[in-house]
Parts: structure tokens; C-alpha cells; sequence
């Protein structure tokens, strides 16, 4: 499902966070949103999203204007990962994956065995299949973040947004997802801090005090001279010694 910004603006209280910003990514696309703190990625991801209505500019899903859409049709069609996403304290795993499941439920529609294997290939996905009867006030934060994730695939969404996914996850379950939504037939906009783990991405955008100063290609947007400036850094590319895809170091300018 093709995603499309028009410039895009929002501003709060006069305060402006995020200014004419446009891009588009086409149907099975990952796009990585990366960029300092504050420079406007969770912004960004709530107008994508439609949970924020932009101040200016339009957000397009599959060439319609998102604005005309109802919100069940929004649920169906995008599934958003925030970075604190809460949930009921007295709920099973399962229960917060089975949520994913909502947007297609009704008098006519009841649960279904579908839906049951939606639930249990989402929580396989994640590594968390074995932990579907445990309370969610037992879960670690990393834990409850896979969780998440699972609910919005779970969801069957043709948008998936991703708000640092990452965050509170091991080395282990942080290359597992990411190996998990570049596997996925989906559309996927994620915001990450790691620039290595944003070169496996289709495209990648960055952003700097509200506004897109790169967007393209991996090797293009995040070319040295642009991480170098945007962050403070002196950033440079690098082989390790058995001569694979080329990678990002970096230290204090």
C-alpha cells in the first residue's frame, strides 16, 4: 500500500515541529525514519498515521486523501507501534495480540478460526508464542514491546508504522524484528536510532529540527557528509575484514 506525504506541517501552541515535509514510499517499501532526538520522526509518525491531523499539507494512503477516510477504515488499513504504548495491567499476552484482531470484528464478522491463527502466527513471529498466558504486568519492557509488535501484525495491516521498535529489546529480538519487517509483504515506515540497521531499508529519511534533509536510497541520504552535519559527528564508511556491504563508524567530531 503505497503512503504518500504532501507538504506536510504541524505545528502546537505557535511552536512549529515539523515543516513542509513530503515523501512517498511504494507498496512494499520499508522506509527508515532516522534523525536526532526532537527532529520530528514521532511527529511525522502520528500524521502518517492519523492520529495528528497536520496543521498544513496532506497525507495520502493509496492516492486517497487519508482525511476522507473513517476510522475503522484508518484501523484496517494502518497499524501504528508507538514508542509508549500502554495496556490494561490485568490482560494475557494473547489478549493484547488478539486487540490486532478488532478492526475486522463485528455482528456479522465474530472471531474466527482465522483470526485465532493471525494471533498465534503473530506471537511465533515474535518469539513469544510461549508467553501467551502470562499477565502483562509480568512482562519485561522488552517483552511487552514485542508484544506490541504483534499486535499490529496480528492486525494485517497494508501500512505498518514503527516508532523506534527496538527500543528495550536485546541484540537478539532487535535483528529478529527488523529481520521480520523487511521479510514482511507489507509497507513499512520505522524510526530508528541505529543508522547501521537503517542501510538494510529501502529508503531512508532524515530529518533535522522539523524538516526532510535527506530522502532516497540508504548509501545517498545517509551519505557521511550528511550524518556528519545533522549529528555532530565525524561519521565515515568502513569494511570489516571479510569485505562485506560497507557500514557506518563513527566518533566525536
Amino acid at each position: 500500500m503505497k503512503i504518500e506525504a504532501r507538504s506536510l506541517s504541524f505545528a502546537v501552541r505557535g511552536k512549529t515541529l515539523l515543516q513542509d515535509v513530503s515523501l512517498s514510499v511504494q507498496p512494499g517499501e520499508t522506509l527508515a525514519l532516522v534523525g536526532p532526538n526532537g527532529s520530528g520522526k514521532s511527529t511525522l509518525m502520528r500524521l502518517l498515521s492519523g492520529i495528528a491531523k497536520p496543521s498544513q499539507g496532506q497525507v495520502l494512503l493509496a492516492d486517497k486523501p487519508l482525511a476522507q477516510l473513517t476510522r475503522r477504515d484508518i484501523a484496517q488499513r494502518i497499524a501504528i507501534v508507538e514508542q509508549q504504548a500502554d495496556t490494561a495491567e490485568r490482560i494475557t499476552a494473547r489478549s493484547v495480540v488478539e486487540l490486532g484482531r478488532t478492526p475486522w470484528l463485528s455482528a456479522l464478522k465474530p472471531w474466527s478460526g482465522e483470526d485465532t491463527a493471525l494471533v498465534d502466527k503473530a506471537l511465533s513471529t515474535v518469539e513469544m508464542e510461549s508467553f501467551d498466558s502470562r499477565e502483562w504486568s509480568t512482562l519485561s519492557g522488552g517483552e511487552r514491546q514485542r508484544l506490541h509488535i504483534a499486535r499490529a501484525l496480528a492486525q494485517r495491516p497494508g501500512l505498518l508504522l514503527l516508532d523506534e521498535p527496538t527500543n528495550h529489546l536485546d541484540i537478539h529480538h532487535q535483528l529478529s524484528i527488523l529481520n521480520c519487517i523487511r521479510n514482511l509483504k507489507v509497507t513499512t515506515v520505522v524510526a530508528l536510532h541505529d543508522l547501521n540497521q537503517a542501510l538494510t531499508c529501502d529508503k531512508v529519511a532524515v530529518l533535522s529540527h522539523g524538516r526532510l534533509v535527506a530522502f532516497g536510497e540508504p548509501g545517498q541520504a545517509l551519505a557521511p557528509e550528511t550524518v556528519s552535519d545533522i549529528f555532530g559527528i565525524k561519521a565515515r564508511w568502513v569494511r570489516d575484514a571479510e569485505g562485506t556491504a560497507p557500514f557506518l563508524s563513527f566518533q566525536l567530531a
